[in-house]
């Protein structure tokens, strides 16, 4: 039965994805959700940890996007249950799944709907994000698009008081593996002049082997297509460049160019796996703003320009692994 379980989800990477596993092993999805007002942006990490000697967590960390607070509430990890060949599972009394995220924590309790959900393609021989990556079976971490834009439909009691997130966005993603790369940018936004855009970006030093290589992932939602810029389907990283105030990348496939200027705010510490256990330590703002520009190298004319708002952006690491 635990095969079938995994062979199921292996080609739906939204699902659990850690049937049989027991130790160096963590797994967590990010929900992330913006009010109709812009004045709430909050993220809801919930996950299981595994470190080296099998000993377990279970996990919900909730950022504060405009305090720049995070808190993270620690479970028995047989308090995660998750369900076999569906995109759903419980930690105590919290449930998640594809369109609903339902709460019961200290400081946020209630129940959010979402609807008009947009996923990354899976075809068999490319399942998710990954593509053919997701095949080899000794990455350090694997990574999944659940939805890069949808609507939000509910309250939440958050810290005393209601917040209705009616109208609102949200975007929600996954990862799963041994660690987080020991260098990367990650960057996300569906805020931008006109509603149905999102950009999601992330560039990381990828172990290989006895060597490593930079390797990156970028899809951009417009007008009701994906345009993709991976290592996997020919793109080519021509920039990436990182200081105190700013990250700018520049990546090319054979039909755009897609330039980048992201505005580096102020960020809030997170926890992070390492071994497979919650130990590291990473800084997210969700309040950075980030310019693209869409360059159509075939007619030769910017085709799409305009700045996300809200957006989610981390650096981390050994940055200098990842300069180019």
């Amino acid at each position: 039965m635990q095969i079938i379980n995994k062979w199921i989800t292996f080609f739906n990477p939204e699902q659990f994805q850690g049937w049989g596993r027991k130790k160096r092993y963590f797994e967590g999805w990010y929900y992330k959700m913006v009010s109709a007002g812009e004045t709430k942006a909050i993220a809801v990490i919930p996950g299981i940890a595994m470190d080296e000697t099998g000993k377990k967590q279970a996990f919900i960390q909730v950022l504060d996007g405009r305090k720049h607070t995070s808190e993270y509430f620690r479970f028995d990890a047989e308090q995660f249950r998750p369900q076999a060949r569906k995109f759903q599972f419980s930690i105590a009394d919290n449930h998640f799944s594809l369109d609903t995220i339902h709460l019961e924590l200290p400081v946020l309790s209630g129940e959010l709907h979402f609807s008009g959900m947009v996923p990354w393609p899976k075809p068999w021989y490319s399942p998710g994000i990954m593509g053919p990556y997701a095949f080899v079976p000794f990455m350090e971490c694997y990574h999944g698009i659940v939805s890069m834009d949808h609507s939000i439909e509910g309250k939440l009691q958050w810290n005393g008081g209601s917040v209705d997130f009616s109208g609102g966005r949200g975007y929600t993603e996954k990862d799963w593996g041994l660690s987080f790369p020991s260098a990367y940018i990650w960057m996300q936004s569906n805020h931008f002049s006109r509603p149905g855009i999102s950009l999601k970006l992330s560039v990381a030093n990828i172990p290989w082997i006895r060597k490593a290589f930079v390797g990156f992932i970028a899809g951009f939602w417009l007008d009701g297509r994906l345009i993709r810029f991976t290592t996997y389907n020919k793109s080519v990283l021509r920039k990436s460049s990182v200081s105190a105030e700013l990250v700018e990348l520049i990546i090319e496939n054979q039909s755009y160019r897609l330039w980048i200027r992201a505005y580096r705010e102020k960020a809030t510490e997170l926890a992070s796996p390492i071994h497979g256990f919650m130990e590291g330590r990473i800084e997210e703002s969700m309040t950075s703003t980030i310019d693209v520009e869409l360059f159509d190298r075939k007619r030769r004319v910017i085709v799409f320009k305009d700045t996300g708002r809200n957006a989610g952006l981390e650096v981390a690491g050994n940055i200098q692994e990842i300069i180019l």
